[in-house]
This record gives C-alpha cells, structure tokens and sequence, in this order.
C-alpha cells in the first residue's frame, strides 16, 4: 500500500509547488489548473467548463510584473543605467496599472529607492530572487477564463543557452514563475513545453503566432517535433491554431522571439516588424519570409490576416551601442489605456512609429520613452514586463 501523503493545496503554496508535474495535481488543483492528459480533454478548463485561454494583450490587466536587474557580472558598468531605465519604465507603467517588481531580498531597498516616488498607482516590490530582467521570459504566462485565471510554468532554461558565449545566470529566474504564483495565489500549470513568454503571440482568439527556431530547437525541446511542440502549445495555453513563421536560430539569445517580429492588434490584425536601414541581411531575409507567410495565412476563426508594416530606425541614427541593441518598435507593451513603445532617436522613424501605434490602438495613448540600456543587452519593453490579465467576468 502506497503511504506516500497526498499534497495539499496549502502544501502546493508553501513551496509554489516547484517541479510538480501537472498530470500529478490532477486530484489537487481544481479544473481551472488542469490540462488532462487525454487527448479528448487536453485543455485546460475552468470549473464550468470554459477553455483556459491565453488571452490578448489588449484585455484588461489586474497588474504588470516587472523583475529588477540583479548581476553585474551581466550588466558591468550598465548595471545602473539599466535599472534607471527599468524604475522609468515601471514609473510610466504605474500610471495607467499597478507594477510589482521582483528584486533579491538584498537589493529591495534600492529597488524600492529607484521606483518608489511619484507613482500613481503602487509600485510595490516584492522580495523574490532573481537573476535577470526579462520577466517576459521566466515569468508566468497566463490563461483565463469567465471567473477562472492559471498561470503556465514554461520551464525557463535560461533560453538554453547553457555551453555557449550567450550564457548567463539563471537559477532563481527559472524559480521564479512558481515563487510569484504562489505569491497570489494563482493556481499553476506547468507546461509540457521548454519556451518563454516572448516566445508567445496570441490574438485570445484561440490564435498563436511563434517562431519555429526558438520553440522547435533542441535547446529548449530535444527530440519533439514541430507537432508536439503545437500540441504542447495548444493543449496548456487554450489554443486552436499556430501560425508557425522560420525565425532565425544562433543569432541572438532568444533565437528570434516572436514579440520582436510581429505582434496582433486584434484578431487578425498584426503588426509587422520591417527592418529599418543599416540592420544585417540575414535579419531582412527573417522579415521577408515572414511576411510571405502571413500573408498567406489564417487566423483560427478562418480570417485572412491584415498586416501593417512597422519599420524600423536607422541604425546610423539611433544612440544604441553594439551588435545586440534591439532597435524594434514591435517590442512595445499594451497597458490599461496605453502602448507603451521606444524612442530611438530617429526622430523620423519615432514619429512614424508613434503614428502607426496610435492608429492600430486609437483608445490608448502612446507613450515613448529612451530604453537605450534595456535595448543594448539584446531586449525591450516587452521583454521587461509580463502582465496579469483581469479574472474575465462570468456572464
């Protein structure tokens, strides 16, 4: 007779129910955290039934989630220039949401220094150890439905860069997801998948877009193929369809995330990265095939997808330093009543870009402001936030 004891859902808290597989919380969760593991019911569901969906960007945030650079060995002499343009950033988001942002208990104090005056709504920090600020990418991943909210564990790896010049730290970040959602007391799924938040585009309409080079690599998925990989995706975050697009492996950390490339507006809308002058060919040739596929496809409700383009800035013009600055407007992150987007310093591609957002968002402001040091380790605004979609209403 087996006497191993039955966790609990107090016990699942207490140690934010780390490495627990989900197939082994069936009997502990309730069905808003479930994806069963039969191929009839491989969704995940509310209690009454709904599909826990992944939803749009644009639905109504509870909160943002921000995460507070930790390591010098990582940022050198930038450490803080960074974390001025992350407390500028959590500033900009505290007037339209609440932020909280994730520090090491050591460096709380400074945190809360940094971001701690003038905010409109809260800005509160909240001690739980970190590596890094791309909390887009260890941090949770949520999915909702009418009175239900999870949140999806995708088992950060430090974008499997382990053995190679991109390595970094990453530890307490891979820990993290499942520390913040004990935190609040949301219920979590651990993905049958290796990826990270901006590895995900998603219209809540039951359409995922992603990139084939940063989700089906060996370095996040050994020995699944592009199918699994899809049914993975679509069984834990409530999607019908992936528009998969090539990307491009090797070439920088996140192997070609999604969020830098094209994002939805709204359901079969997108906005489309374009390369503005002076970035490498290989990076124009991503774009290229891009758009040749997303022109050519559907969404899950079977509508022809609507592309704008979004260029980019001059590389010649903007204040960016190195190789790796990500110089992409598409990289900007949708708050309540907001899109909050880079300036580069091409005033002429800022302004372009700033026109083109408010277009596609006319009842949001958009807001630009300088991430110059955020840009130049490899990411953006949308790397550095993750939000918390509001629990949708039960009609």
């Amino acid at each position: 007779m087996d006497t191993t004891p039955t966790p609990t859902r107090r016990s699942l808290l207490k140690f934010g129910a780390a490495a627990v597989p989900l197939a082994a919380l069936g009997a502990v969760l309730p069905a808003s955290a479930f994806a069963a593991a039969s191929p009839a019911t491989s969704e995940a569901t509310s209690a009454a039934g709904d599909v826990l969906r992944m939803p749009a960007e644009t639905d109504r945030h509870t909160r943002t989630f921000m995460a507070w650079p930790a390591l010098y060995s990582v940022w050198r002499s930038d450490l803080s220039a960074v974390r001025r343009d992350i407390a500028n950033l959590a500033y900009e988001i505290s007037r339209f949401e609440p932020v909280v942002v994730l520090a090491r208990p050591g460096q709380a104090a400074d945190a809360r220094y940094y971001c701690g005056s003038g905010a409109y709504y809260a800005i509160d920090v909240l001690e739980i150890a970190n590596d890094d600020l791309w909390i887009r990418d260890f941090g949770p991943t949520f999915v909702a439905a009418p009175g239900a909210i999870a949140g999806v564990d995708t088992n950060f790896n430090g974008w499997g860069k382990t053995g190679t010049p991109y390595y970094q730290p990453f530890a307490n970040d891979a820990a993290a997801a499942a520390t913040l959602l004990a935190e609040y007391g949301v219920d979590r799924i651990r993905a049958p998948f290796v990826g990270e938040g901006g590895s995900l585009e998603t219209d809540g309409d039951g359409t995922l877009l992603a990139t084939v080079s940063s989700l089906v690599n060996p370095n996040r998925n050994p020995g699944k193929s592009r199918d699994q990989v899809e049914q993975a995706l679509k069984s834990s975050l409530g999607i019908d369809k992936v528009v998969w697009v090539p990307g491009l492996a090797g070439q920088d950390i996140t192997d070609c995330h999604i969020d830098c490339l094209a994002r939805f507006t709204a359901p079969g809308k997108v906005i489309l990265d374009k390369p503005g002058p002076g970035v490498e060919a290989r990076w124009v040739a991503v774009y290229q095939e891009t758009k040749r596929i997303l022109s050519t496809s559907t969404d899950a409700r079977g509508r022809r997808l609507q592309i704008t383009e979004l260029p980019g800035p001059d590389r010649a013009l903007i204040r960016g330093r190195g190789r790796d600055f990500l110089s992409s407007y598409t990289n900007y992150y949708t708050v309540n009543g907001a899109v909050l987007v880079p300036q580069f310093g091409d005033g002429r591609a800022d302004g372009v870009a700033r026109a083109i957002l408010q277009a596609a968002h006319p009842d949001r402001r958009v807001v630009q402001l300088d991430i110059d040091t955020i840009a130049s380790g490899g990411g953006g605004i949308h790397c550095a936030t993750q939000s918390q979609p509001a629990v949708p209403p039960v009609l």
